[in-house]
Parts: C-alpha cells; sequence; structure tokens
C-alpha cells in the first residue's frame, strides 16, 4: 500500500523537522487522558499514529467563531446540549430523505476549531491580501454570475485539490482521513479529492525553493511522541478558506508562494489524536498567522468511497456555457 502511494505520489523533498517560534511546543500538548496508557509503538521504533480519522465528528462545530462568543472559546453545559439537540434534529431530518445523516451525531464544547487569534475569527488582510482576494474566481464567491473561463473557478471547482489547510478540515461529506506509516514515512490519505500527503520523516534535505506545489511539500519529524510537520513550496493558486467547511468566512482567503503550514499530531489515548495547525503568511494575514486545533477521533469501521471528480469535468464547461447563454439573451433583450 504505502509502495504504490509512494510510486504515484513522485516523492518530492522539502525541509527537515523545522520548528516555529508561532507553533506550541512539545511541553503545551496534552498529555493522556488514561492513567497508565502507553503510547503504542511501530515495529521500526516510531510513535504509532496509524488508522482511520475521519472528521466527521468536527461539522457541528464552526471553524470561525460567532461573534458573541468573543473570546470564549468553550462552550457552557447549557450550550453544548443546544448545539447538540439542533444536531441530533438534523440528523433526523436528514434521517427520512434519501440523503444520509451528515456525521455522528455529536456536538463538541468548542464555539470554533479557530484557536488563534483569540475571538477565533480570521485576521484582516494585508492590502496584497485583499488584491488577490479580489482575483479569487469560484463557484462558491458570493454574487460572482460570470464565468467564462478557467480563472473565474477555484482549484476546488476544477477537482484538482481542496489544497492546505483546508484538506485537513471538515466538510458535510468525504471526511476520511487515513494515516499510514512506513520507515521513514507518514502517508495521509484523504478521501476528499482522492490524494495522499506523502511526509518524509527520514531528515531529508529541503526542496529547492523554486520547485511549487499546490500541497506543497512536507517535512516530518518526531518530538517526543507528537508528530511535527512543516509544508513550505506552495504555488500560491489555493485558497486557505474553503465554503465546503461549516463556518468558514466568504468570500475566500488568498494564500501565497511563501506561505507556512505547521501541523502537530500528538496521540493522547488509543481512541484520540490531538491535532494542531498554524497558517503562516505574513504577505497576506495582518497578524501574520492564524491556528486552530481540535480532536480527531478513531474509527476503523469508517469506509472511504472514490471521490469520482476530475479535471476536465463537465461542470466547468457547463458553468461557462450557461454563463454565455445567459449574457448573450440579456443583451438581447
Amino acid at each position: 500500500m504505502i509502495k504504490r502511494i509512494l510510486a504515484l505520489s513522485g516523492i518530492a523533498s522539502l525541509m527537515s523537522g523545522c520548528s516555529d517560534p508561532q507553533a506550541p511546543t512539545a511541553a503545551e500538548q496534552p498529555q493522556a487522558n488514561s492513567a497508565g496508557w502507553t503510547h503504542p509503538m511501530t515495529p521500526w521504533g516510531e510513535p504509532d499514529l496509524q488508522g482511520m480519522w475521519p472528521l466527521s465528528h468536527l461539522i457541528g462545530t464552526p471553524f470561525e467563531r460567532p461573534v458573541e462568543f468573543g473570546e470564549r472559546r468553550l462552550l457552557t453545559d447549557e450550550e453544548f446540549a443546544e448545539a447538540q439537540a439542533k444536531i441530533e434534529a438534523r440528523n433526523e431530518s436528514f434521517a427520512s430523505r434519501a440523503i444520509p445523516a451528515a456525521d455522528d451525531g455529536q456536538a463538541l464544547h468548542f464555539a470554533s476549531l479557530m484557536t488563534d487569534p483569540p475571538n477565533g475569527r480570521f485576521p484582516e488582510l494585508t492590502e496584497l491580501g485583499k488584491t488577490l482576494q479580489a482575483k479569487m474566481g469560484s463557484s462558491y464567491k458570493p454574487n460572482q454570475t460570470v464565468f467564462d473561463g478557467i480563472a473565474d473557478f477555484d482549484h476546488w471547482d476544477r477537482c484538482i485539490t481542496r489544497g492546505l489547510p483546508v484538506s485537513m478540515l471538515p466538510r458535510n461529506y468525504n471526511n476520511g482521513v487515513q494515516i499510514i506509516q512506513g520507515p521513514g514515512y507518514v502517508v495521509l490519505s484523504l478521501e476528499m479529492a482522492h490524494e495522499a500527503r506523502v511526509i518524509p520523516t527520514d531528515g531529508r534535505p529541503a526542496l529547492d525553493s523554486h520547485i511549487k506545489q499546490w500541497l506543497g511539500e512536507s517535512r516530518g519529524h518526531w518530538e517526543g511522541n507528537t508528530l511535527v510537520v512543516e509544508t513550505t513550496n506552495f504555488n500560491g493558486l489555493t485558497g486557505t478558506t474553503n465554503a465546503g467547511v461549516p463556518g468558514s468566512p466568504r468570500p475566500l482567503h488568498p494564500s501565497t508562494e511563501n506561505m507556512r503550514f505547521v501541523e502537530r499530531f500528538t496521540r493522547v489515548d488509543d481512541e484520540t489524536i490531538e491535532y494542531e495547525m498554524t497558517v503562516i503568511d505574513p504577505e497576506v494575514l495582518t497578524t501574520g498567522s492564524w491556528s486552530a486545533a481540535y480532536p480527531m477521533k478513531l474509527d476503523n469501521s469508517y469506509v472511504s468511497y472514490e471521490y469520482a471528480c476530475h479535471e476536465g469535468n463537465t461542470a466547468v464547461r457547463n458553468y461557462i456555457e450557461t454563463s454565455r447563454f445567459e449574457r448573450a439573451q440579456k443583451a438581447a433583450r
């Protein structure tokens, strides 16, 4: 399985174990919940994170925090009960339709997945960020009605990728994230957009900075039982938000080729990985960075399905043809 994924991915290279001053330190990671719990290890001596870790349980928690919560990330017991009741009502409604329930009926005690800035809301964009945002096309872009070429669509419209960090965030379907390990590698197999993130952990040197990729290029290293992954070499063509992520702001937020993405995976018991992400892109973010965190829950009964979407799909063509027809009709009138 690993050989097949590595062969398909081409296994490019990047930075070896770079730490970031803005990312949480290993000492700040949550500790094991269960008394006497021992972290499982692979046969070659690395912490074992393998398994299926779908993100379905997160879709009841908004990515960006509602304004009324201010800098309070945790819900009260009453707020939690209300959130759970809404999820159960929604699932009950879906159960009577052809579309199955969107998640497993869980609420979290978090008011948002975003943890920094303290108010849990996206930082203001720089002037460059605003310029880039205005140029971003998408079928999800508010008030966009003209579609006349590929530039009017984003990378997800075109079935290329969801990009990072979006690929590591929940959505209403295709939430599977499988972690596979081999000596010197960690592979994240993503159900959405049929992608595999191949992360070397063997200390190999960085890729040349001129080599740019849709998902960037990752390097991982271990800090105790925590897997730290730093990704650079982005092509700057993907957004860092997406309308498919519940609670994401619209319009989309841009990225640059110099964006850095730092992740931390810390397994704290047999069923839980505490996951943290930090996006660092001062060219477009007035605060320089933002962070989010959530628990990943093991569910090896989860089945990933084919994401049968590919670049050149008819949806893009249909958007363009319909848009041109509507504009021609309007001009004729």
